[in-house]
């Protein structure tokens, strides 16, 4: 069964995590990845769990990658790249902006050579305006983007995730724009024009994406969303309950009807009648009356067993899982969430990647390979011949594979 981005060719420059979690879900769902790192390979390869000597962490994001390592201090890694763009729909990539333009592999540069090319660029702030050339981790980015200020408890530092969320959240935000660029682009080579064009993804702008009604509840209102902990503000109940075996137990009950059928699960039919919890607005005056009757009851009740009773009366609410509980989650398993690669001879599992495509799924063919795995393959059909690339080896352009 083919892929959606089968007959696809990206070319990902970049490290760590933006750039390449795009290219990895654009390899994921079909598109031929070819990823250029420099000599000694991509940072990610040894950040986290090293396993024989790899990181496990890069046999996710690398899985599906075509990997060649160059030296693009060189002018002939730089040429080499530049080949690449050439051929190909789409590059991913998230140097600090001006780096690629001072190497002539930027957007103008190749806009002769390749006309109809998608050219996707994630860095901290955008590549224009006054703070474009300033280093941008994810973690600075989502601090200024105003995602940071709402996480937390108030009076308190704000908190992260312990993830990187403004790195992924920022290649989902790069692979929606490529495939908005593809549409478009194929739209204007119907009318005979060329349709390539630069995709600009800056880390906090994709994180100031989901802040819902921040800005319109400031400007309309002088709201300023605060920290709310556990909770969010505005709506209840909606909350975190620890339970009796010491488990944390997530609770929706804000719709009207759901209150009331929560209200009835935890034996408190009088408060499901009456009328100054009927409404989102009454419920928020009285949040703290509601969450000491749910925190009291999911307390005295084992998890599993709050949540039969709750799931019995249609209430949403959900376990706080850790990777140990969502591999052995039958849902999880039924819905094909965990894909098993080979490593060594040892079996791994991957998450499997989103969205599910009924007709043309995406899948893992392979796992992040070893450095420099594909780099004869790349040459050869850029039309090098093998004694070019031997020399190129031995100029140190090219690493050889590990």
């Amino acid at each position: 069964m083919s892929k959606p981005l089968q007959g696809l060719r990206v070319i990902e420059l970049g490290q760590l995590l933006a750039g390449p979690f795009a290219g990895c879900m654009l390899g994921y769902f079909g598109a031929e990845v070819i990823k250029i790192e420099p000599p000694g390979g991509d940072p990610i390869r040894n950040w986290r769990e090293v396993k024989d000597g790899t990181s496990l962490w890069w046999r996710s994001l690398g899985r599906n990658k075509k990997c060649i390592s160059l030296d693009l201090k060189t002018a002939e890694g730089r040429d080499i790249v530049r080949q690449l763009m050439k051929t190909a729909d789409i590059v991913v990539e998230n140097f600090r902006p001006g780096v690629l333009e001072a190497w002539n592999l930027d957007p103008v540069s190749l806009q002769e050579d390749n006309p109809n090319l998608i050219y996707a660029r994630i860095s901290g702030y955008g590549q224009t305006g006054p703070y474009a050339e300033k280093p941008g981790f994810a973690s600075a980015c989502e601090a200024i983007s105003g995602f940071r200020f709402v996480n937390g408890y108030p009076g308190e530092a704000p908190v992260r995730p312990n993830l990187s969320i403004g790195d992924t959240v920022s290649g989902l935000h790069a692979v929606i724009g490529i495939l908005m660029a593809l549409r478009a682009k194929d739209q204007a080579v119907e009318q005979g024009i060329s349709g390539g064009q630069v995709v600009d993804v800056a880390l906090y702008e994709s994180m100031f994406n989901l802040l819902e009604a921040v800005i319109p509840e400031y400007d309309g209102a002088g709201v300023v969303r605060q920290p709310s902990g556990t909770t969010v503000t505005g709506i209840v109940p909606t909350n975190t309950y620890k339970c009796a075996d010491g488990k944390f137990l997530v609770i929706g009950g804000n719709g009207d009807s759901i209150f009331v059928r929560l209200m009835q699960a935890v034996g408190r039919a009088d408060m499901a009648g009456d009328e100054k919890y009927s409404t989102n607005a009454n419920r928020v005056t009285h949040e703290q009356e509601i969450d000491k009757v749910l925190a009291n009851w999911c307390s005295s009740l084992p998890l599993a067993e709050a949540m039969s009773i709750l799931e019995a009366s249609r209430v949403p609410c959900g376990p706080v899982y850790s990777a140990v509980e969502m591999m052995a989650d039958e849902h999880f398993n039924y819905r094909g969430l965990f894909e098993q690669v080979e490593i060594n001879g040892e079996p791994l599992k991957l998450p499997a990647m989103m969205p599910k495509l009924a007709g043309t799924p995406g899948g893992t063919e392979w796992p992040g390979p070893e450095i420099a795995s594909h780099t004869d393959e790349i040459l050869e059909g850029l039309g090098m011949d093998s004694a070019t690339i031997t020399h190129l080896k031995s100029l140190g352009v090219v690493a050889d594979s590990v």
